[in-house]
Order: structure tokens, then sequence, then C-alpha cells
């Protein structure tokens, strides 16, 4: 066993699960270095004699165990995955040589089913994220497989992810059922095996709280209180459900959201609009609260704006009747208010005075009135008029009567004194000459990768020689700019002569003010319907709509608007008139001034000064936090300072892994967090989750009861079960004994779901099989097409489920349309009318007339059970079946197989296949192709046509309804109308 950079712990963990003959499940803390045992782990099993699968794991996942891999020495021929471009024969010739191999959960199962990988050879399976395995997993569903024919094997399981495992009666006892194991291993953060090999050389770890600015505080308060408010008239509203687990401090983690939709999804039906439009608004107020810390000044403002115009504007481009209740606040007033202070004032009496005209200025030649006028705008000027440098510049395409206030990030100070302490401990030590292991780069840590690209902007053009709060004053006035030219736009003043300046084209994304996370449909929809293709991509990052000049006229200032939108209108209006008023080439200045800050700089000096390598010593790296990875990113960088911009649990355990590993090694942190904000809390708050959720398991596996695993397979059951088939050809119709399997065909595309691997569950012989006409043959006269509630609607669109009903209906005596519905949601169609992906737009559907013949509004698009009634009138012989879940399915299926005969393998592929070699295709080519020729008739149904008549001849002497019970109403009509053509024209 390889144990070179492994820590006491990883030795632990590693002598209890490495023996083959024992199957283990390991529960580890995240940041401990899960990624590193489990290679370690594939590298004592790398071998041609072994057969090890990795599952479960994520294409990223893959690619960084098999760099981790061939750093540990398997390099021939190390981790091989297999994917859907790799065809059965490659897969079945990889299988035989061994190894270790990385397979998805869906081809594995296929290969398992179909025997091209020989089950019962394979020496273990390591299974990844063992926190999602469930009873309907295909993790589970391979396990089962497994099993069957493999009983010495091992299997491992891994997970770092203790939250996941809560929901539930024993949730920890029901993945060990489905993964079969018995024996789990639990290591949380305060293991003393843990504790002991991670507290023996501790970082130097320098804490720094960062208060907010009082604009921020006010703006954090006023948001908690919306949520607040917001959570509490949610409770009101449904009085009937659970939901003691909506709080404020669960808001602040993304699994809100799921966790409120988990709870209203039984009832989401008939929940009212207010309800959902509240579930909307608390993940809308959760990001405002981390946009609040990441985003600068700007960026918010201009986010504020979205969600204002995005409320008043419907899809149609209309005014909306219903707003998020939390917008008729006074909390959302001070929000919108303080939040454009933090960014600039307005002065109306200064912006009301017109600006005097260029020409007007030069004629002016008393110098007392040069004095008086530079006064009154707050400037400096010498006797011969020229303006003096002051030491706050105004940019001259600034509209008059705007003062930019401009506030910084309070941690983009901090940051900036910190790299300054860096700097001088970097030159204090250099000149001791003290040699120090590790190397000089700054590593800056950010937990997303917008607030990375806003901090190498900010690095880039900080100027350190300002005060306090100004060091990032020119990276905020060029995005000042940018703002200004797309608030100018929010009236009206839509030239089409006019471009975009070129700091919008050659800016990236992530160097902008806008973003397009959290734009609604509607307003993306009015901002490509109104704006110019020029610069349409930018100003939907912007999220405002356009409103033309006509449109904007007969506005009715009359509708009721929330709070902040009349006062958005009218900034926007003022802010245009200034732009006229004071320069109208404001555009061309200002592209103008923003490319030349941008481009000209390079080109000032040599090009190795801007593009040539750097020193460690004068690098510093900003990186997001990441998974496991980041693990061989500090072991390969080293880096002796390190700088958490934001508090992340998992990265501090990796420094002290980090810091473990490398003796010494001379580490300081920098920790940088909001002091009294979300970001402290969700920071405390996910230290004690955690804390909890291990706890709970602990106390679960001490009190945990071990299942006991039946030896059974899937279609061998003895007994009754045999006798399933009545023989009608037997006087009274007695049962006889069958010998077959009960077994089911399933197509391959059906495997992403869930259905089959309940199906094995429930004893019935699973055969994956591509087939051309239906999803599921139960029986060789019942084929079933499965719909989900998304598939159906969209299969109704596209007209899909027309042409599968009908290949059904010619093909299978009882054709059957299964809709499945989803466990633990509203069995209705009515959530439908929620999706608005679904639904067609009313433009298609032409206007009704009137009694006087004058057009009506449009007709509505039809609904889904308007369309179903078609489908029925049209399909008689179709069957509907209703599910409430996979489970009911499954126990459909098994009634309906009760006493019929097992479906082939064969037949079932041939049926609808272009060609069919056992049918003897290619006999008679020239009656084959005359038949193709025939309208009603195609590929996919003329080998059914082959095998019902024997003839050409023979299919015209047949009547209409004969013809229809072979291809269907419609094509069967075509085919004989086209045969009896002269005998149509005649009935006409």
């Amino acid at each position: 066993m390889s144990s070179e950079g492994l820590l006491p712990f990883h030795r632990a963990i590693l002598e209890e699960i490495h023996d083959p003959a024992t199957s283990d499940l390991l529960l580890l803390a995240r940041g401990l270095g899960l990624r590193r045992i489990v290679c370690t782990l594939m590298q004592i099993y790398d071998s041609p004699q072994n057969l090890v699968l990795l599952i479960n794991a994520f294409p990223e996942e893959e690619a960084a165990i098999g760099e981790e891999l061939s750093v540990l020495g398997c390099r021939k021929p190390g981790l091989r995955a297999v994917g859907y471009e790799m065809n059965k024969k490659d897969r079945q010739d990889l299988y035989k040589k061994g190894g270790l191999i990385s397979v998805t959960s869906r081809i594995l199962v296929v290969d398992m089913l179909q025997s091209d990988i020989p089950t019962e050879l394979i020496t273990g399976i390591l299974v990844l994220h063992a926190e999602k395995v469930t009873a309907i997993s295909l993790e589970a569903f391979i396990v089962r497989l497994y099993r069957e024919k493999n009983k010495v094997g091992f299997l491992k399981a891994f997970t770092d992810q203790p939250e996941h495992i809560t929901s539930g009666m024993s949730p920890l006892k029901n993945i060990m059922k489905e993964l079969q194991l018995r024996t789990v291993h639990i290591y949380p953060r305060f293991h003393q095996t843990v504790k002991d090999s991670l507290e023996r050389k501790k970082a130097d770890v320098v804490e720094l709280y960062q208060p907010m600015t009082s604009a921020m505080m006010d703006i954090h308060n006023a948001i908690v209180g919306c949520m607040t408010a917001t959570l509490a008239e949610l409770k009101r509203s449904n009085t009937m459900l659970e939901l003691d687990d909506l709080s404020v401090e669960n808001a602040y983690f993304r699994s809100f959201d799921a966790i409120v939709r988990r709870q209203l999804d039984p009832v989401w039906h008939t929940v009212g609009a207010r309800t959902k439009q509240l579930v909307s608004d608390l993940a809308t107020l959760r990001r405002l609260l981390a946009y609040l810390l990441t985003y600068d000044a700007l960026a918010f403002h201009a986010y504020l704006e979205t969600i204002i115009t995005s409320n008043s504007t419907s899809a149609s481009g209309n005014a909306r009747q219903n707003h998020s209740p939390w917008l008729l606040t006074d909390a959302a007033h001070i929000i919108f208010q303080v939040a454009k202070s933090r960014c600039y004032t307005l002065d109306p009496s200064s912006s009301s005075r017109p600006a005097p005209a260029p020409q007007e200025v030069l004629d002016i030649d008393d110098e007392d009135a040069w004095e008086a006028l530079a006064e009154a705008e707050g400037r400096h000027i010498n006797k011969k008029g020229k303006e003096k440098e002051t030491a706050k510049k105004r940019p001259a395409w600034l509209p008059h009567g705007m003062e930019p206030v401009l506030e910084e990030l309070p941690k983009w100070g901090l940051l900036a004194e910190i790299l300054k302490e860096i700097e001088e401990e970097m030159m204090r030590q250099e000149s001791l000459a003290r040699t120090m292991k590790g190397n000089n780069t700054v590593l800056v840590m950010t937990s997303s990768w917008r607030t990375s690209m806003l901090l190498n902007e900010f690095l880039s053009s900080m100027d350190p020689d300002a005060p306090p709060g100004q060091q990032g004053r020119k990276m905020m006035e060029e995005k000042l700019g940018l703002y200004l030219w797309w608030k100018s736009r929010l009236n009206g003043r839509e030239h089409e002569s006019k471009r975009a300046p070129p700091a919008f084209h050659n800016a990236s994304r992530a160097e902008t003010a806008y973003d397009d996370e959290g734009i609604s449909e509607a307003l993306k929809k009015k901002d490509r319907d109104n704006r110019e293709r020029a610069a349409s991509r930018r100003r939907v990052r912007g999220g405002a709509p356009a409103i033309d000049n006509g449109r904007a006229a007969a506005r009715d200032r009359t509708t009721p608007v929330s709070l902040g939108e009349e006062v958005m209108r009218d900034e926007a209006d003022n802010i245009a008139q200034f732009a006229g008023r004071v320069d109208p080439t404001l555009d061309e200045d200002l592209a103008l001034a923003l490319s030349l800050s941008e481009s000209s700089a390079p080109f000032q000096s040599e090009f190795d000064e801007f593009y040539g390598l750097l020193q460690p010593d004068q690098t510093v790296l900003v990186r997001t936090y990441s998974d496991d990875s980041d693990d061989r990113m500090l072991a390969e960088l080293q880096p002796r300072f390190i700088v958490m911009f934001e508090p992340n649990q998992d990265f501090i355990r990796r420094i002290e892994v980090y810091k473990s590993s490398n003796p010494g090694l001379g580490v300081r942190v920098y920790f940088m967090v909001y002091q009294t904000t979300s970001e402290e809390h969700k920071y405390l708050a996910g230290l004690r989750k955690e804390k909890d959720s291990f706890e709970r398991l602990i106390k679960e596996r001490g009190s945990m009861l071990l299942p006991l695993y039946e030896d059974h397979r899937a279609g061998s059951e003895a007994g009754d079960a045999l006798i399933k088939t009545i023989s009608t050809r037997i006087a009274g119709g007695r049962k006889e004994v069958s010998t077959d399997p009960s077994r089911v065909i399933v197509d391959m595309r059906e495997f992403r779901s869930t259905l089959p691997s309940l199906l094995h569950a429930s004893k019935l012989l699973v055969i994956p099989a591509t087939l051309t006409v239906g999803d599921y043959i139960l029986t060789p006269d019942i084929c079933v097409e499965r719909k989900s509630i998304p598939d159906l609607v969209s299969s109704f669109n596209s007209g899909r489920l027309y042409t599968q009903c009908e290949l059904m209906s010619v093909h299978y005596k009882q054709p059957v349309l299964l809709i499945e519905f989803e466990e633990h949601k509203s069995f209705s169609l009515e959530i439908v009318q929620d999706m608005k992906s679904y639904v067609k737009p009313t433009s298609k559907y032409p206007p009704k007339k009137s009694a006087g013949g004058a057009s009506a509004e449009p007709s509505a698009p039809p609904s889904i059970q308007q369309k179903l009634v078609l489908l029925t009138l049209t399909f008689p012989r179709v069957r509907i079946i209703w599910s409430s879940s996979p489970y009911a399915t499954a126990d459909i299926f098994n009634d309906l197989k009760a006493n019929n005969r097992e479906p082939d393998y064969k037949a079932a592929v041939s049926v609808g296949a272009e060609e069919d070699p056992d049918a003897g295709a290619g006999v008679n080519t020239a009656a084959e192709e005359l038949l193709r020729a025939i309208p009603g008739i195609t590929a996919k149904n003329a080998k059914y046509v082959m095998g019902r008549v024997s003839s050409v001849r023979a299919l015209c002497e047949l009547s209409l309804a004969e013809v229809q019970d072979i291809l269907g109403n419609e094509p069967g009509k075509a085919c004989w109308e086209f045969l009896h053509w002269g005998e149509a024209q005649e009935k006409r």
C-alpha cells in the first residue's frame, strides 16, 4: 500500500476498507481527502487479473481520478472511461482485458442485462456519491444484477455529503439496504483519529471580520425583513402543511428552494397564484442576499431594476396585474433607494439648468465669469481659463446633476491591505535570507467565477496610492459609463444607426455589470422583440425592456405600479435628458473613452511587460472553490499565502490536510468574512448542520437493525408463478405449466427512467432491446408507450404521439398509452398550465369570428384534455392507463401480464423495422418497391402488410374496412382511395 502523502487517519481508513473480502460504506466529512482515499484504493486493486468498475462518477471526476492515478503510477493502462461513443464490441473487449474501468450506470445496466460484461468475473464495484442511491436509482439496479450472479465480489461505496442522508425514516439503513451492505464507517471532523492527525501542525490563520457599510447594512436588514414577511405569509396561506423547516436560516442555502417545492409538490395544483408567487419570491430574495455581498454596487442596482421591470411587464408586453407582495412593502422601498444611493445621486435643480454651448463658453473673456462658472460647477481654473487637476476628476461624459458615489465593496480595500502586508512579509523574509519551503504565489479563493473575474478586474486596475474605498475608482467609473449607456435607452432613445460602445463587445461576460441569472422569460422576450440586433445581447444582460416612442407616449401612468417602478422610469427619462442636453454625442464620446481605456494601455509599453512570465512573488492567482481537485491544486502550487475571500468550510479542511501533509511548510491563511451578515450566518449554520447530521447518523448506526438479503433471481420464481398461462385450446380453459420466465422487453431509451429498475425489483426479467414500436412489450399482443407529463405535452406539440399510436395500432392488438405521474407530486394535469414552455404561442391560432363577422379575441390553444379526447377518437383501440408513480406502474404491468403468454424478443425487435432478415426481405424486390410507393404504406409497416396479404392484387381486392384494419384509419383510407381512385371519385 502506497502511503506517500497520506495522513494517519487516511491510513486508518484504508486499513479498514482495503480488504477485497469485505463490502463497506465510507462516510467522510468534506475536505478531508475522499478522492485521495478512493484513488489509493484503486491503486491497490490495479491489475489485469482484476476487473474493478467505478460507477456514479461525473465526467470531470473521471478525468481528475484518472490524472490522480497517473500521478500514483497507474499509467498502463490506468483508468479507462466507457462512454456512449464506444460501441458494443469495443466494450466487450475492454471488459475482457480487466483493470480499472469507469462506466456510466445506464451503459453498465444494459451490458449486464445483455451479458456483454462477465458479471460473475467482476472483482468489485466502487460506488461514488452513495447519498444519491435510492430504491429507484440505477445504482440499486446494478447492485441487484451484480449480486444475482456474483456473491464473492466486493462493493465499496463512498460519500461526503452527510446532510443529504436525512430524509425519511432511517435514511442510512435505506442506503445500505439498496447497496446490500452491512458495514459502515463514519469519520466526521471531530473523530478522534482525524483530530489527532490535523491538530499537530496548524496553519497560521488570520481571521478578518469586515463590517459592511451602513448602506449595505440597511439593504441587508431590509432583505431579511422581506424574507421574514414572505415566509410568514406563506405559512399563513398554507396552514394545513408542515412548514416548520421554512426559516430564514435555512433560506441562506441553495437547497431551500428544493425544500419548499418538496413540501408543496403534493398540493401544487391546488395552491393559488399567490402562494406560487411567494415561493418564487423566496428564491429571488435569497439571491439578493448573496448578490449584495458579491456584486458591485452598479451591478446590484441594475439587477434590482430588472426585478422591477419583470414584475411590471408580462410575457405579452402588457402591464402585469399581480406583483410580488414584497415589492409593495416599505422594506423594498429602502432596498431600491439605498441601492441607487450607493451608485450616484441626482440633483434635479442642477440638472434642470441647461448647459452652455461650447461656442458660448469660448466667447467669455471675463476672468471673474470663468471663476464663477467654475465655482458653480465645483471646478478650479487658472487665470488662462484652463481647468486644474483635482483630486477627484470628473469624467467628461458624466451628465450634469449626477454625482457619482460608486461605493466599493469593503472587502476590496481589505484585500488590497492584505496583499500589501503579504508583499512586506516577502520582502522581510528576503532581507533575512531565509530559505522557505513552498513559493510566494498568493492564492485568492472565491465562491464563484463571477467574483473571481471581478477581483481580477479590480486588482489589474487598482490604484494602490488611493485612499481606502477609492482604489477601484477607475474600474467603477467605466462600469458607470456602461450603465448610463444602457440606462439612457429606457425611455426609447433608440437609434438604429448607433452601435453599442466597443467596450460592450470587447468585455467578457464576467466583466460586465449585468448577468443573465434571475432575469425572467418575459423580460428576455421583450428585449428580443424591441431592441436592435447589434446591442441586444448586452442589453438583455441588463434586463431592461426597450419602449418605443409611441408606446412611451401611450403609457398609462394611472396603472398601479410597485414601489420603485415609477421612480425608475422617471430616472431613466432624466438621465436620457441629461445626456442629450449636455452632449448630444454622448454615445460616441463614451465609446471612444471606454475603448481607449481598454485597448490603448497594452501598446504604451513593451510587450513583455504585459505578457511576459511573472515571478512567483509577483503572481496573484484568483480561483474559485471546487471539489477534491483543490487538493491537487494545493499540492502542485504549494502556496505559503492563501486568502479566503469568502468562507468555505471544505477548503479550510483542505488547508489543514495540505499543511499536515507538508510539515516543513509555513502557511498563512487570511480568512475574510462579512461580520453579522448572511455570509457569516450561512457559514456557521453549515457547520452546525453537518455536525448535527453526523450525530444523527452515528446514533442511527448504533441502533440500526441489519436487513437479511434474499437470494432470488428475477423471473426464476418457482411454484404458482410457473402456472400462469391459460390455454384456450384445452377444454375449459385449464391452466397449463409454462417454463418461460416472466419477462418484459424494454426499449434502450427507457433506461433513463426509473421504471426498468422497479420492474426488475418486482421479479420480472428485463430484456433491453432497440424497439421501433412502443417502449415496453408485455405480451405478444400488448404494447405500451410510456409518457411522463412533460414528454406527453411535447409529444402532442410535435405530433410524435400521433405517429406512435398509429404504429402501435397497426402492429399490436392491444396498444396502450401509459401516462405516468411523478411520485409525491400532484396527480393532475393542471400543473402543465404552469409550464410556459409547453404552451404554443397564441398567435398560431386564428381568432374566432363573431356573429357580425368581426374578429374576436384569439382563441386559446387546446388543452391537454382536449388533445387526449381527439387522440382516443382517432385511435379507438388505444387504451389509456393512468399511473400515479413508477411503483404503481410496476404493479399495473404485473397485472396486465397475468394469464398471458410471454413476448418474443425477435418478434418485438422486428416489428416496424425496415429490414427483417427472418422475413425474407429482398425475395420480391419489385413487388416490395411497388408496395412502398402506395400512400399510407411506409418502410415501417411494409413488412407487416406483406405478412397480412399475399400479393398486391390481394391488397387491391380488400374493402376499405379491411385495409383500415391493417394500416389504421387514416393510412388505410389513403391507401384504399389511391387503389380505388375511380370508384372513390364516383362516390363523391
